[in-house]
């Protein structure tokens, strides 16, 4: 198993890029936002949990998470890897993710740095992306 961080701005390309290594490759995408909506609408115990978290208008803790991606990392034993998207973003959750992918018996493979010059990230946020596509 092959498994992959992609980090980028907002505006980077991270999505354009997930859709074409997701479809030649083969890999899950692993995006934090996705699996809480998606536990939270299964009404999981971790779910649950993130919700009277979100609820209070409080973050997540980290090892909620981590639960998380642990259940998506076993529901998806068919992939050839996994996607991260934006995860980890601190140390201690760098630190828990290696550890969970120790006890899984895989690891990252690599760290993918979506760099773009502050130009281009402006032009992605002042033009409507419909303007953009009929513009090309």
């Amino acid at each position: 198993m092959f498994n992959i961080i992609l980090f980028g701005p907002p505006g980077s390309g991270k999505g354009t890029q997930s859709e074409r290594l997701i479809s030649k490759y083969g890999f899950k995408h692993l995006s934090t936002g996705d699996i809480l909506r998606s536990e939270i609408a299964a009404q999981t115990p971790l779910g649950l949990e993130a919700k009277n978290f979100m609820d209070k208008g409080q973050l997540v803790p980290d090892e909620v998470v981590i639960g998380m991606i642990s259940s998506a990392l076993d529901n998806n034993p068919q992939v050839q890897g996994f996607l991260f998207d934006g995860f980890p973003r601190t140390e201690a959750q760098s630190e828990a993710l290696d550890k969970l992918l120790r006890l899984k018996q895989t690891e990252i493979g690599v760290v993918l740095a979506l760099e773009v010059g502050e130009e281009e990230l402006v032009k992605a946020f002042v033009e409507p992306r419909s303007n953009q596509w009929q513009k090309r």
